[in-house]
């Protein structure tokens, strides 16, 4: 067999390990006829040479994105270069969908199987970030910017959607693919409204895919469930010298809850987390405030423990509004189920993943890796060079509502290594990678691996039929049902003050760039 390319930076070399390579590939899926199973492989092989070839494709993607810097619910320049990318690529791409106007949805081919790549596209407030510069250099002060790559795993979503393609249409392989490219995954808000939609509803399986500083899967729990909403609270004005009498103080109320809450803690189960801002907390001291808002957070490893205390935090909302002479309004904002990764599809991901391997990191970007490290007072250890082996249990406190898929299909995981250990999401150093060698390689290295991951599920019915029987075993004592209130909306105004604020400041970093796969 010929040799493939290997990725190393911007340079391909020939890296001639494309038989054991392959070998590998076809024995992830468990196939009844060897003819079948020699098309599995080929297909394969076709969608890493895909991915390789267009590695400069999926580095333009997340270039793009991350120069458009759109927080979520404005990322309206960021699904457009998406949809138009996905179309040339040739997938049917509809706009918006579930109320969600910068929703991206393409799908290519007919019938079943339907495999979905999922994953999202938002920017950070207050993130903006000189890519490639270790101290801090904002490129728009205050602005928005990409503090979790999510910029490269849009990139890899569409480098493997892309690959898979390629591979259907070449060997006539029945199925559909979707990809899947949400917004507003930051505020936790759009997957509820999709689910909610029924617009997974007829899908055999999702890979949903996120950076990371490794190469990895799992299975089992891996993030907290998460239900948010705004509590406003509206009094009376009246002076505060004069006649504080006649004022009902609506940031009282909002001080009350806060203090309710935390009176609370300490009879709700350890596994809890419970975090606010004060959105609005009154004008001037002598104003008796009408109107005080509070934004919440809460959290627990599942989902009906997330809403019972959620429903607890309502209680102490009303209290605190009665105490007061006030009224509440919620405002929903944000839920996710936590995390359900199906065994059954990580170990057919984590044979992709020990086939595929690491990218091959230069003595540069180590170097870089270290520098950086050093200047966040973290441990000097360069990169990854080996995957994380196959393990359940990594649940962790943070939440993605992309959980959601995760309860109403069977579901694998794949995080890719275009993080430099010790670099947390959420800080601005974790914006200055994204746009680099080591980004672009993880994000190749992760399009590999999901371009692999979903051909197995679309080729393998033993596949298909083991995960469908790991996923009712997994969900049987604890059936989905949606954590949005009845009636709620999505908040499309959400970050339209801070775009409109920044955006003609960001406008000349955009990059002119057009990702045309072939």
């Amino acid at each position: 067999m010929r040799c493939f390319m290997e990725l190393t930076g911007r340079d391909f070399k020939p890296a001639c390990a494309m038989t054991r390579l392959l070998t590998a590939l076809a024995m992830s899926v468990v196939t009844a006829l060897p003819a079948f199973a020699d098309t599995v492989a080929d297909a394969k092989r076709l969608a890493l040479e895909a991915v390789e070839q267009n590695a400069e494709q999926i580095a333009t993607v997340g270039d793009v994105i991350f120069y458009f810097a759109e927080p979520g619910m404005q990322e309206h320049e960021s699904a457009k270069y998406l949809r138009e990318t996905l179309e040339q690529i040739g997938f049917e791409v509809k706009p918006g969908g579930a109320e969600l106007p910068t929703n991206v949805w393409a799908t290519w081919g007919s019938g079943k199987p339907v495999i979905a790549i999922a994953t999202e596209m938002d920017a950070l407030p207050a993130g903006s970030q000189t890519a490639g510069s270790i101290s801090r250099k904002p490129l728009v002060d205050g602005a928005p910017g990409h503090m979790e790559g999510h910029n490269l795993m849009a990139a890899a979503a569409v480098g493997a959607g892309h690959a898979v393609k390629k591979a259907m249409q070449q060997f006539n392989l029945p199925g559909t693919i979707l990809v899947s490219i949400a917004p507003a995954e930051e505020q936790l808000i759009s997957r509820p409204f999709l689910v909610r939609g029924g617009y997974f509803k007829d899908v055999d399986a999702a890979i949903v895919t996120h950076v990371e500083d490794s190469l990895s899967t799992g299975y089992g729990l891996g993030t907290y469930a998460l239900i948010g909403a705004n509590f406003t609270f509206h009094g009376r004005t009246a002076h505060g010298g004069i006649n504080p009498w006649d004022g009902k103080d609506a940031v009282d109320a909002v001080v009350l809850m806060d203090i309710g809450m935390d009176k609370m803690r300490e009879h709700l189960r350890p596994t809890y987390r419970a975090h606010r801002t004060i959105t609005h907390g009154g004008v001037q001291p002598n104003i008796i405030p009408d109107m005080g808002q509070i934004w919440w957070f809460v959290r627990d490893a599942t989902g009906p423990w997330a809403k019972e205390n959620f429903d607890k935090l309502v209680d102490i909302g009303n209290g605190a509004a009665l105490m007061t002479g006030t009224t509440m309004q919620m405002e929903p904002f944000g839920a996710a189920w936590p995390l359900l990764g199906n065994k059954a599809v990580a170990e057919a991901v984590q044979k992709n993943i020990e086939a595929i391997g690491m990218p091959n990191w230069t003595g540069e970007e180590l170097g870089f890796a270290k520098a950086l490290q050093k200047s966040m007072g973290q441990r000097e250890v360069g990169l990854q060079t080996q995957p994380l082996p196959l393990a359940s249990g990594r649940q962790i406190a943070a939440s993605n509502d992309i959980g959601d898929i995760s309860w109403v299909t069977p579901t694998g995981t794949i995080n890719f290594p275009s993080v430099v250990p010790g670099i947390r999401p959420h800080h601005w150093s974790a914006g200055i990678t994204p746009t680099m060698s080591i980004g672009h390689k993880g994000a190749v290295t992760g399009a590999k691996v999901i371009a692999a991951s979903v051909l197995d599920l679309l080729t393998s019915q033993e596949l298909r039929d083991a995960a469908r029987e790991q996923f009712d075993k997994d969900t049987r004592e604890s059936k989905y049902f949606s954590l949005l209130p009845d009636g709620a909306k999505p908040p499309l105004d959400l970050n339209r003050e801070i775009m409109d604020r920044f955006r003609p400041a960001m406008r000349q970093f955009y990059l002119s760039k057009k990702a045309t796969f072939d």
